[in-house]
């Protein structure tokens, strides 16, 4: 698995070169709690890497959804729509958030791995 992480607490598996998975990480939904609520991206829309592509909304409190890389989102995960407590069920799983078709792979390196991300987030 080629998993990346943010340092704005999402992951993004890059495994399939067509489109690339994006979620929120444990560390974010644990912070958050129970996940109510997702403002997801509309399909074919654009972003920079950084730039605010969603919404997560919890009983605690609201947070932005960043794009871990450049890239146009080509899918939604519309059972998350429908279900967001997935996002902390299964966060890394079932709860990803949209596909994304990255416009520079390169950006990836700025990515942090697994080991670097537990590292991070444990300070964080």
């Amino acid at each position: 698995m080629s998993l990346k992480f943010s340092k704005d607490h999402e992951w993004i598996n890059a495994a399939d070169a067509n489109a690339a998975v994006v979620g929120i990480t444990l560390h974010a939904q644990d912070a958050l709690g129970d996940v109510v609520f997702v403002d997801l991206p509309a399909v074919g829309a654009t972003f920079a890497q950084g730039d605010v592509a969603g919404v997560v909304e919890s009983v605690k409190a609201a947070a932005d959804v960043y794009m871990p890389v450049a890239g146009e989102v080509v899918e939604v995960n519309e059972a998350l729509r429908a279900d967001p407590s997935l996002a902390n069920s299964d966060p890394l799983g079932a709860g990803w958030f949209f596909k994304v078709k990255l416009s520079d792979a390169a950006q990836l390196d700025s990515l942090m791995d697994e080991t670097a991300y537990t590292s991070f987030s444990a300070s964080a």
